[in-house]
């Protein structure tokens, strides 16, 4: 792996481990087998809906994480600037 990515795999692991309520991405395949009863939907719905939460809280992170390591870039660049 390169050196940025190391560091941007440091950050985002940083990230997560400061989430206090960070939830995974529910596997609820039995409900996409099913013969989609009115409950079913409901339920499935509900799951889809959790799921694009979490995926958006996700994102999130990703994002602090890549924008914490262009400011990073940046403070290095800076400091390294030869005037």
């Amino acid at each position: 792996m390169s050196e940025r990515r190391k560091r941007l795999h440091e950050i985002l692991l940083t990230l997560i481990n400061k989430e206090s309520n960070f939830e995974l991405v529910e596997d609820d395949s039995d409900n996409l087998t099913s013969n989609y009863s009115e409950k079913d939907t409901a339920n499935l719905s509900r799951v889809i809906e959790k799921n694009r939460k979490i995926i958006k809280r996700y994102q999130a992170i990703v994002r602090t994480a890549v924008t914490l390591d262009a400011l990073m870039d940046s403070e290095n660049e800076e400091n390294y600037k030869i005037k």
